[in-house]
């Protein structure tokens, strides 16, 4: 075993660990837990979609204690400004103007995880802030360039309430590797836990009882490179991935077909298929998917386990197909990997 091999051995373990703690806080959800721990060693961004109360914040939170970074917090308001995620000004204890780092700025380079809430309730402006910050991983701040090396975002739709609420652009949503959906738990043991467990009624006091730098974060940057360079993708896994990119964009080719009454061609829906960096990003993924599963190169199940989250989210619609964009999309892709033959 040579020392690459090695390494990611020893932070497979490590990553399996992470998840193992992740679940002590977080019940009921072990294929979210699965996926996050896949964009975090694939450094992948996330869009989370969930009822109100169902565990993000407390998830995130858990990560970024077991990585050991820094987390910060924003509540998307439709009145909150850009700089608002940068400084933020008030009146000091001596009676005069003061100005203090925001949540994007005050833990510097060591900043781990921002999770922004119900980031549709922000204005584009601030978007387009963050939309920087994801792709360049800094920002301009007090007369200087601040560095986020580390930085994961995660930020939140709520799916129930709409009302004053600006949708996230296709370009927007083309930024995040993965758009996973957070549920209740169905089990009724773990629905009672939840209600009558004391340890899961104070989430402070639960996150402080998770161990600290199980995953240090400093390292994740070396070690995500490491599993893009060593897990391979044979030829043949390579043409499957092509072949699943085209059907994206004209699923009706592959003999994908709608169950809808209104729909008879499934390529009048598409307006455009998935993007060369969605495509990127699911390969990404795959590594990282084939990697925690003990294997050095990647399969059609590695890329199948991780379609949905990381393609969905991009598939451009025909704008009189928006409307019922979850349940079209989701036949699309069932259709997809349905269709497209696998190696």
């Amino acid at each position: 075993m040579d020392r690459n091999d090695a390494l990611l051995h020893d932070w497979r373990e490590r990553a399996l660990q992470l998840e193992a703690q992740a679940a002590r806080a977080v019940i009921g959800q072990q294929r979210v837990i699965r996926l996050v721990t896949t964009a975090v060693f694939a450094r992948g961004h996330v869009l989370l979609q969930g009822d109100v109360g169902v565990g993000k914040t407390t998830l995130l939170r858990a990560y970024a204690r077991l990585i050991g970074g820094a987390f910060a917090r924003a509540e998307g308001t439709i009145d909150l400004m850009p700089n608002d995620l940068i400084y933020h000004t008030h009146i000091g204890k001596d009676g005069r103007p003061a100005i203090d780092p925001g949540p994007l700025t005050e833990h510097g380079e060591e900043l781990a995880i921002f999770f922004f809430n119900e980031i549709n309730r922000a204005r584009p402006q601030v978007h387009a802030l963050l939309l920087r910050v994801m792709a360049e991983r800094s920002l301009n701040a007090f007369n200087r360039e601040q560095r986020l090396p580390h930085l994961l975002v995660f930020a939140d739709r709520n799916r129930v309430e709409r009302e004053e609420t600006f949708e996230i652009a296709s370009a927007a949503r083309d930024r995040f590797m993965m758009e996973i959906t957070i549920d209740a738990p169905e089990a009724d043991d773990e629905r009672l836990a939840l209600m009558f467990e004391p340890r899961f009624h104070d989430t402070d006091a639960l996150i402080a009882q998770l161990p600290e730098g199980v995953v240090p974060y400093q390292a994740l940057g070396e070690v995500a490179a490491a599993i893009q360079h060593s897990i391979q993708a044979t030829p043949a896994l390579q043409d499957y991935a092509l072949r699943l990119w085209r059907a994206t964009a004209q699923p009706g080719e592959y003999g994908v077909r709608l169950t809808d009454a209104d729909v008879h061609d499934a390529n009048e829906v598409m307006l455009a298929g998935a993007s060369p960096r969605g495509m990127s990003q699911l390969l990404r993924a795959a590594r990282v998917c084939a990697w925690l599963h003990g294997r050095g190169h990647v399969t059609p199940e590695d890329v199948r386990a991780v379609f949905f989250e990381t393609i969905a989210h991009r598939l451009c619609l025909q704008p009189v197909y928006e409307l019922r964009r979850p349940e079209i999309v989701g036949a699309l892709v069932r259709g997809i990997l349905g269709q497209v033959a696998a190696p």
